[in-house]
């Protein structure tokens, strides 16, 4: 099997996410940052493609308007930018909508994407289904991603539950899912990481769940 050829992709490491109703809940940021770090010295160390991302609402938005602290970057992140790291602000969910990134990545001939950074429950999700798509293989890092509480008219879900739920969709069909730990040594190693498919999943859930798969 061919090497994977990566680029990590770091999706809005943004201080609007450290406080308020958008604040990081599950992994909490004081353990996801230190594994985005660790993600970003091993891509360094490896020399892959590094694009850095940065959600914009506007100027008098809310959230990550670009003339306020919120809309910049956490220190985990601006103090290792690099001059040959790709920058995008986006301002859709997936990283690829409206942007050059999925050319970008085509020109580094980039196959495999790797995502870290928040939320789960937005942009990472986002991202993945539509990686599938364009052709990339995508990897999410379990501990190097985060997800918050949610409610509304559907109903009630908690950072661990959603955070949790939707790294098994993804792990279902659209992305690798692993810690940081196990991606650094596949990094090491040009190995990809091993993953999971709908049909595997789905007798696996069957069986975790008490029924006989058909």
């Amino acid at each position: 099997m061919d090497a994977p050829r990566r680029a990590l992709v770091i999706i809005d490491v943004q201080h609007d996410y450290a406080a308020g109703p958008l604040e990081i809940r599950f992994p909490p940021r004081e353990e996801s940052l230190p594994r985005i770090a660790r993600a970003i010295d091993a891509a360094t160390a490896a020399r892959i493609p590094v694009i850095v991302v940065q959600h914009t609402g506007g100027v008098g938005s809310p959230i990550f308007d670009p003339e306020t602290r919120g809309f910049a970057l956490s220190a985990e992140v601006a103090e290792r930018m690099r001059d040959d790291w790709k920058s995008v602000v986006k301002q859709h969910g997936s990283v690829y909508a409206q942007t050059d990134v999925a050319g970008w990545l085509r020109a580094q001939q980039v196959d495999t994407v790797t995502l870290i950074g928040f939320m789960t429950n937005n942009c990472v999700l986002a991202t993945a289904v539509e990686g599938e798509g364009l052709g990339f293989t995508t990897e999410v890092l379990a501990d190097a991603t985060g997800a918050i509480d949610l409610a509304n008219d559907a109903g009630f879900v908690d950072a661990e539950t959603l955070h949790t739920t939707l790294l098994t969709l993804l792990a279902s069909n659209f992305a690798a899912v692993a810690s940081t730990d196990a991606w650094v040594a596949a990094l090491e190693a040009r190995a990809p990481l091993s993953r999971s498919d709908l049909g595997t999943s789905s007798v696996a859930g069957a069986e975790r769940a008490g029924r006989h798969a058909a």
